[in-house]
């Protein structure tokens, strides 16, 4: 077989990887959305259960939603900052580093994917056994910032398809963290692992102080991110999945000579 057929065979077979990858993903999304049919009647339930955590924060002296978000309403340059994170920096982020991975750094892409499925799978069983309404619909002094100075996330998700009550825990964040973990171990490119260690801590701030979400929404984000990677890699290491190799990941893998290599 001719090198051009070897190079044709391999594309139709890329294509058809990511054809199978972007349907599956279009499922994985879909039942995300569909979950809140499954709690459209549960607004008391949501109320109640929201309570229950601002209970919580308070009993561990952490209830401090209103007052962060009152430091930066005093600024429009915070909020449109907050704002920005809050929407740019989750399916856009996303979206861009899965391709990225998919197409030079399959390996990482496989269990990252993985653990996005078994966390984002957990997730909609809370969402539908524990609905909870986050800060901007409860009555607890905070505002819902990106309705009222945005316009671009309810472009990105229009309420009819959103869980208004899928509070807790903050896929939001457990899904950067996700997201930003595989591409600082993909690439040893500076700027991107900058940008992969800024991206959750304010992704973090983001989700409070836009009212979306409860301080404790967040810390079970990243608790539920990080066991559904742990799950990722047990399975990968029960399929034979590379996925010891892809924690040292370096120079091996297809296209790394396309990522700058960090200055000494």
């Amino acid at each position: 077989m001719t090198s051009g057929s070897d190079a044709a065979v391999a594309e139709r077979s890329t294509v058809r990887a990511f054809a199978f990858e972007a349907v599956l993903v279009t499922l994985a999304v879909l039942a995300y959305f569909g979950v809140r049919g499954l709690t459209e009647g549960s607004a008391a339930e949501a109320a109640a259960n929201a309570l229950r955590i601002v209970d919580l924060e308070r009993a561990l002296s952490i209830a401090w939603e209103r007052q962060l978000q009152e430091l930066v309403l005093v600024s429009h340059v915070l909020v449109s900052a907050a704002n920005w994170v809050y929407i740019w920096g989750h399916w856009p982020v996303i979206a861009a580093v899965a391709c990225w991975l998919f197409f030079f750094r399959r390996p990482f892409y496989l269990l990252y994917r993985n653990a996005l499925l078994i966390s984002g799978g957990a997730g909609l069983v809370i969402f539908a056994l524990f609905p909870v309404a986050p800060p901007r619909l409860m009555d607890l002094g905070t505002i819902d910032t990106v309705t009222q100075y945005s316009r671009a996330y309810r472009v990105l998700q229009p309420p009819a398809f959103v869980n208004q009550y899928a509070a807790m825990p903050s896929l939001h964040l457990g899904w950067d963290l996700l997201v930003c973990m595989a591409l600082f171990q993909s690439t040893r490119w500076r700027p991107a692992r900058l940008f992969a260690l800024l991206l959750p801590p304010a992704m973090f701030a983001a989700i409070v102080l836009t009212a979306n979400h409860y301080i404790v929404d967040g810390v079970a984000g990243i608790a539920l991110a990080l066991a559904g990677l742990g799950v990722a890699r047990w399975l990968a290491g029960r399929r034979a999945i590379p996925g010891r190799a892809v924690a040292t990941a370096g120079s091996r893998y297809p296209g790394d000579d396309a990522v700058p290599p960090p200055s000494s």
